[in-house]
């Protein structure tokens, strides 16, 4: 439980007016992040520049790859690229972080390491155990990208997350689901997970549609837009967004439909529109990817696994009606005919029978756009996910609960108010 020590009174007199007073010491926390972009870099940059100044010093350490290095440091916090750190198991640079990491928690003497990812995940616990850091904590953002590994290589990873689980000292999870499925594999013991939503800055994502980004993209004021955001990648399955708007297109011709992102199967997807004769617009990597995508008119996650997405989240707080595949934690937040509807993954035609269902149906459509964004709005907010973060760190040390982080859950946290994390690469 979080202690139960009295709050502080507030000073008497403006500490200006006061002797120099010491500083008081910050709790030290290094997260520690196999690859700093997208959901899991997202949920963790958003956790950092939120986190109560007054009583933590945040630190992020990780592999190179990833655009959000530069707006962590803008927003003071300590940065070390880990630059041998990868996704794939390799026993000689693996073992060369790991000293990387001892060196680094040894020298600061953090208080808390809180892990992301399988390898950064098993790296940094271990690196925290071997330096006898107080508390480890690790955050769960889904397992099923083991699904569809090599056996020998899932049986790795596995191995990995089990060989870690004893030396955490509490997990968080992104969504129900995913806490349900690290307890069913053996991956954290039961009763140790928490449920933290991955945030969103619902106040800075529009719900209206921007006629300048439709006559920027060379839409009709009057088209149907479907859309998608999102890496081009394996997991987010691109090509069945391309079958399913071939699909739609048949059906309902004049159609628009709009990708927005980049990827290694940038180049595939353009082809296999090409091939399946449908026009789909590619606008790359956009920093105001929320703008564009508060102009369609259905939203589209074909990913095979999510371990919730934050596409999908924000997508929701923009108040688009959602068709996505019910993989992983997508089924806790988007409800048939309540906030979205769902479809099979891997099944670009049952993708398409929504979309058209939607399409013919726009004022439930619009009524499940607006129910999605009412319940983002009250439970993915920035405030809400730092103060159950700061609630889990302070039971861990036995501090009080501080006023900031009560405040938090109740409204916004200032230093997230200039910053928006978009999430269109």
């Amino acid at each position: 439980m979080t202690s139960r020590w009295p709050a502080p009174p507030r000073p008497i007199v403006s500490l200006d007016a006061l002797p120099p007073q010491p500083p008081r010491q910050r709790v030290k926390v290094l997260h520690v992040i196999t690859r700093f972009i997208a959901g899991a870099g997202g949920n963790t940059l958003v956790s950092v520049i939120g986190a109560d100044r007054e009583r933590y010093e945040m630190w992020v350490a990780g592999g190179p790859v990833g655009p959000l290095w530069e707006q962590a440091e803008q927003h003071g916090v300590r940065t070390v690229k880990l630059e041998r750190l990868r996704e794939v198991i390799s026993p000689r640079e693996d073992l060369v972080v790991l000293a990387e990491l001892v060196r680094l928690i040894r020298r600061e003497q953090f208080s808390i390491v809180h892990t992301h990812s399988t390898k950064a995940g098993m790296l940094g616990r271990v690196a925290a155990w071997l330096c006898g850091t107080p508390v480890i904590v690790h955050t769960i953002h889904g397992f099923s990208s083991h699904d569809f590994m090599s056996a020998r290589r899932r049986r790795a990873y596995l191995a990995v997350e089990r060989f870690a689980a004893p030396i955490t000292d509490a997990f968080l999870a992104v969504a129900p689901e995913v806490a349900r499925e690290a307890v069913e594999k053996k991956l954290a013991p039961p009763g140790s997970v928490s449920v933290v939503p991955s945030a969103v800055e619902v106040d800075r994502i529009t719900a209206e549609s921007d006629p300048a980004i439709r006559s920027e993209l060379g839409i009709a004021a009057d088209a149907a837009v479907v859309g998608t955001v999102g890496r081009l990648d394996f997991q987010k399955a691109p090509l069945d967004f391309v079958r399913m708007a071939a699909s739609v297109s048949a059906a309902r011709p004049g159609t628009r439909f709009v990708m927005v992102g980049d990827g290694p199967l940038l180049d595939e997807t353009r082809e296999a529109a090409r091939a399946l004769g449908v026009d789909v617009t590619f606008t790359g990597f956009r920093r105001d990817a929320a703008r564009v995508a508060a102009c369609f008119d259905v939203f589209v996650i074909s990913s095979l696994y999510e371990g919730l997405g934050r596409a999908l989240t924000e997508a929701l707080a923009s108040g688009r009606p959602v068709v996505a595949t019910a993989v992983n934690g997508v089924v806790d937040l988007v409800e048939p005919g309540a906030t979205g509807l769902l479809a099979a993954p891997d099944a670009p035609e049952d993708l398409a029978a929504n979309v058209i269902w939607l399409l013919d149906h726009p004022d439930e459509a619009r009524r499940m756009g607006e129910a999605g964004r009412a319940r983002v709005r009250a439970a993915f907010a920035p405030a809400t996910m730092c103060a159950l973060i700061e609630e889990t760190y302070a039971r861990l040390l036995g501090l009080p609960q501080s006023d900031r982080a009560a405040e938090r859950a109740y409204g916004r946290s200032p230093a997230l108010d200039d910053q928006h994390v978009l999430h269109g690469g």
